[in-house]
């Protein structure tokens, strides 16, 4: 097991904020992640939401704008925020594009040449990052929940529904809901995974869910204003997908909400609830 290292720790809402570094074996780079560990995970296990974030923002974005911490504090639940990609591997046109390589690993494993050496974001939130967390922290490995931001939201219901095992609840906000259908979603799997749309229909939520075990419903918050809505999110696909499948999906729509911050700030209390109580209903 690799070693992680501390870079800082902030008290905050009866716990701690700390953030990570560590030598991925996922993606041969170092890697940075978030953690909220109310006081309670140092005498007792916790259960622990997965946060992924979106486009552009790295490891620290939702553990400091969302104010999700001290809902998290009052259920004794553990946050943990990766980054959205890798860093540094000099790959040509790593940086040329704000919505495709860095900041942008769209949580899949590429196959296409370069980008498969170092891009292998699936891997690391489905396999390398929870081993981690179950290994340094007091985290109860059967009380895992997984949501998500945009790209991060594309990523938690993928992840999700393809690992029920590992993750007991999903929930997003304003997700990409059918990448093989929008701009962002097509770029970032021709770039990744190369031109045969069939590989891409394992990292797309809208084909996942027309196959996938109906468990416990999955919750997304969308916001009418949001600039994206129309040409890059396309909830209306998922929920076509998840009606026809009788898969339990919960699309609450809010007028007048953006893409922003500002919006999860105003719902995260909701999936929190959401969470803890899918968790606490487990039959372990």
């Amino acid at each position: 097991m690799e070693t992680i290292n501390l870079k800082s720790t902030h008290r905050s809402f009866d716990g701690f904020v700390e953030f990570y570094t560590h030598k991925s074996e996922s993606t041969s780079t170092e890697m940075t992640f978030s953690v909220y560990k109310p006081d309670l995970e140092t005498k007792e296990k916790v259960a622990a939401l997965f946060f992924l974030s979106g486009l552009t923002c790295n490891e620290e974005n939702f553990i400091t704008k969302a104010g999700a911490i001290q809902y998290a504090s009052k259920h004794n639940l553990m946050l943990v925020c990766p980054d959205t990609s890798p860093r540094g591997t000099n790959i040509a046109g790593e940086f040329d594009d704000w919505d495709f390589g860095s900041s942008a690993g769209f949580y899949v494993n590429a196959t296409t040449l370069n980008w498969n050496k170092h891009y292998r974001m699936y891997d690391y939130v489905v396999k390398e990052l929870p081993e981690i967390i179950f290994t340094y922290f007091n985290v109860d490995k059967n009380k895992v929940a997984i949501s998500g931001h945009s790209m991060g939201g594309h990523g938690a219901l993928v992840i999700g529904l393809r690992n029920p095992d590992i993750f007991k609840s999903i929930s997003a906000f304003a997700p990409i809901c059918a990448p093989s259908d929008c701009q962002w979603g097509i770029k970032a799997f021709t770039y990744y995974l190369g031109e045969n749309k069939e590989d891409w229909k394992q990292y797309d939520a809208s084909e996942l869910i027309k196959t996938a075990n109906p468990k416990k419903k999955i919750l997304i918050d969308q916001g009418t204003s949001d600039k994206f809505l129309d040409e890059q999110l396309l909830p209306e696909i998922l929920v076509e997908s998840a009606m026809k499948a009788k898969f339990p999906v919960e699309v609450r729509m809010h007028d007048g909400y953006d893409h922003s911050f500002y919006f999860i700030s105003t719902f995260i209390k909701d999936h929190i609830e959401f969470h803890v109580e899918n968790l606490n209903s487990l039959q372990l």
